[in-house]
């Protein structure tokens, strides 16, 4: 077993050498997908890529702190709107994706307090009644949405002579690449020891010195600010707004992205991503079964893989890496 020497050590996102070629060769990959894959299959790998930011998100939330939420849609929609109002008045697309995950965020510190005194079920719910409420808000409310319209968002123009699709897709890259470097860096640090400490005992956590209000809150924070600049993202992807973007299906399509991508697990949030898009594509012609084959997937990944997609994959490198003595 290899003992960390060192913080700096601890930090390091890749310490294996194998690990190094082929996270290499996957990203070398993802760079040169737009040149040889088929657009629709770019335009889909764009999404997954903005789905990935609010996943991790959510997973820094669930799966790392143990706090139940059900309200990412609520902060989809603040931070989508926020973006599409700045971005209507002229403020730079990197000011306007700070401020959608800015607005997010402060929303997020304000439906972290009940997590102080609820939890489980019960957390769930009040999460999930913010998530409507903000909803209601937005569908009854022609200033903030735009009314039956909707809100446009002006795209951003492609430059180097790439097409809209490629452009976006490697805009997107580059994003959900910088906040995956930053759940790393989150989750090795002190911060993301104490987020684990609370999710495995929040008593023996605080006897330990961790103060449970603080870490609560940021963690609540933290996620619904990445959840703000998928909102931010989206709008900027899609050039178009409307109220019925952020319905509760959202915030479960969210929450079934990081079960069963693996919970506690940043590579998992972004398998989770993939599934939750590729699932709907794959039964692009029988809509209605969409729900089904998350639920049953679900209920598979419980029983038989409870570490999700990231789990099967960890075991499978394992697998190979003892291989023939295993």
């Amino acid at each position: 077993m290899d003992l960390v020497e060192s913080y700096e050590e601890e930090l390091q996102l890749i310490r294996k050498p194998w690990t190094r070629v082929w996270v290499t060769l996957f990203l070398l990959f993802l760079i040169g997908l737009p040149w040889y894959a088929p657009e629709h299959i770019t335009y889909v790998t764009t999404v997954i890529f903005i789905y990935a930011v609010g996943v991790q998100g959510q997973n820094l939330l669930i799966g790392y702190t143990g706090q139940i939420s059900f309200g990412q849609a609520g902060f989809l929609a603040i931070g989508a709107f926020t973006f599409g109002h700045l971005s209507r008045v002229g403020v730079p697309w990197p000011a306007a994706l700070f401020c959608a995950g800015l607005s997010a965020g402060l929303f997020g510190l304000v439906v972290g307090f009940p997590s102080l005194r609820l939890k489980g079920p019960y957390l769930a719910i009040a999460t999930m009644g913010f998530g409507i409420a903000v909803y209601q808000v937005f569908v009854n409310s022609e200033l903030l949405s735009g009314g039956r319209m909707g809100l446009s968002v002006q795209k951003l123009a492609p430059i180097l002579g790439l097409s809209s699709v490629v452009f976006n897709y490697y805009f997107n890259f580059m994003i959900a690449l910088l906040f995956t470097l930053l759940s790393y860096n989150i989750v090795s640090s002190y911060m993301g020891r104490a987020f684990i400490a609370i999710r495995d005992n929040d008593i023996a956590a605080e006897v330990l010195g961790v103060n449970l209000t603080r870490y609560k809150l940021l963690s609540f924070a933290i996620s619904s600010f990445y959840t703000g600049v998928q909102g931010g993202l989206i709008g900027l992807f899609m050039g178009h707004l409307e109220p019925n973007m952020f319905t509760f299906m959202e915030a479960i399509t969210l929450f079934v992205a990081v079960i069963i991508g693996g919970l506690a697990s940043v590579e998992g949030s972004i398998m989770g991503a993939a599934f939750v898009i590729l699932a709907p594509q794959v039964f692009s012609g029988y809509r209605e079964l969409v729900p089904v084959v998350y639920g049953a997937t679900i209920l598979l990944v419980l029983i038989f893989e409870p570490l999700g997609l990231y789990g099967r994959w960890f075991k499978m490198r394992l697998y190979f890496r003892n291989w023939p003595f295993r």
